[in-house]
């Protein structure tokens, strides 16, 4: 960390910070911090200074401690010397507000400008893309914000698992006035800056009365040019002038757009207050409409705000599932009539005619299983023929004596086994069939 030596001595200020955080992984840890407190800082828990300030904090986090996949982060925050910081959720709980912005292994130095004036905070963010020194963006606006009359301004950077190296490059400070305080020199009372004045009006008309004297003295000349400037008293050809044009159109050009610019972030400003302050009636509506009593107080924590393009994946996310339900019920509705129809054409069949046996009217899977009992009841029946045959041949001996088989006694039994076949073979299909009725 480091810190300024003397205490401040002005109200409103506006510093710029201009810094590289650079790191081998694709994430890194912990972040920088930028502060004006009362009391300077003390090595400590919160980006390398002491918890419990007194004063603003604006933070720099590329650390993602709530897993919400939402740092590299900036964010400002102040404390009145009673708040712990709040590292689970980063901070976003406390904060004044902020913007999501990455800040980490840029082609060129980071720049920030973190402006207080009349209670009001100000951070333009430049994400060192480019080396244009006017390509800043509104990060924070925050108004009614108090924060100590006198501070020391600091920087202070911490790594945890994951390193990072912060470099500050750069950290001027400017103290800001009021247009009609600026025009007052400090130090200068009313007479002595009358003085000034009254001799700065003789040098002035003193001047221009030698301009007139010259001028009458080389008419010739004065003539000749015309582009004399009798109060500016120069000469310039036509490409100075041309070209002086053009600088002039351009710098016109550039005050524009500037001015655009700070018009459409006062607007960007104004619409996020606008949309904070309707978040936030609305979770005090539901607050009310659940509780039954409104909350008291209106130092609330502040409300994140939904971001258009949060709104556009959620409209696609809701285009999809109303895509996937379409197609779930058009494929339920397909089964209902498959099952329909089988359960109509089953109903429609007899169940105990000579037809049915004979294959007339039936499925095709339902002939060919019974074709195949068919073929079975024939190859049985020629086995119980040659095994008849083959008994009358052998003489068998005495049963009683031997315990052979008798001829009735073996015929039982392979009816028996036929039986317990054609009850298989039929319990078989009527599982296949009643599966079928799924599909």
């Amino acid at each position: 960390m480091i810190w300024s030596r003397e205490i401040t001595t002005f109200d409103w200020w506006e510093v710029e910070l201009t810094f590289r955080v650079t790191g081998r992984g694709r994430i890194g840890a912990d972040g920088l911090g930028f502060w004006f407190t009362s009391a300077k800082g003390l090595e400590g828990p919160v980006y390398g200074s002491s918890d419990q300030w007194i004063g603003l904090g604006v933070f720099f986090d590329s650390f993602d401690n709530d897993n919400k996949h939402n740092n590299p982060y900036i964010m400002a925050m102040t404390n009145d010397g009673t708040k712990n910081f709040d590292h689970q959720n980063d901070g976003s709980t406390q904060q004044l507000a902020g913007c999501l912005r990455d800040f980490r292994n840029k082609p060129f130095p980071v720049k920030a400008k973190i402006e207080y004036y009349q209670n009001t905070l100000t951070v333009l963010f430049h994400n060192g893309m480019s080396n244009n020194d006017k390509d800043y963006e509104m990060c924070v606006r925050s108004e009614n914000v108090v924060l100590p009359k006198n501070g020391f301004f600091g920087v202070s950077a911490a790594t945890g698992g994951l390193a990072d190296d912060h470099d500050v490059l750069k950290f001027v400070t400017h103290s800001l006035r009021s247009p009609e305080m600026a025009l007052v020199p400090d130090g200068l009372d009313a007479e002595e800056t009358q003085k000034f004045n009254k001799e700065f009006d003789a040098y002035q008309e003193k001047l221009k009365e030698q301009k007139a004297t010259w001028a009458k003295d080389h008419p010739d000349e004065a003539k000749k040019n015309e582009d004399y400037d009798s109060m500016d008293g120069f000469f310039e050809d036509d490409s100075t002038r041309e070209l002086k044009q053009i600088f002039q159109g351009q710098s016109a050009m550039n005050e524009v757009i500037r001015d655009l610019h700070r018009k459409m972030d006062e607007i960007i400003g104004r619409q996020e207050r606008s949309l904070s302050q309707l978040t936030a009636i609305q979770n005090s509506g539901g607050a009310v409409a659940a509780g039954g009593a409104k909350p008291s107080g209106g130092g609330g924590a502040p409300v994140d705000t939904i971001r258009r393009d949060e709104v556009n994946a959620v409209l696609a996310n809701q285009r999809e599932m109303v895509s996937a339900a379409r197609d779930i019920k058009n494929f339920v509705t397909d089964i209902h009539g498959k099952v329909g129809t089988i359960q109509q054409t089953q109903n429609r069949q007899p169940t105990a005619t000579v037809q049915q046996v004979g294959g007339q009217g039936l499925p095709a899977d339902l002939q060919n299983s019974i074709q195949e009992m068919k073929d079975g009841i024939n190859t049985v029946k020629r086995d119980l023929s040659n095994t008849a045959a083959r008994i009358e041949k052998t003489k068998c001996p005495d049963v009683s004596s031997s315990g052979c088989v008798s001829s009735t006694l073996f015929i039982v039994l392979m009816g028996v086994q036929l039986v317990v076949l054609i009850a298989y073979m039929m319990y078989r299909d009527g599982k296949e069939a009643q599966a079928k009725k799924f599909y």
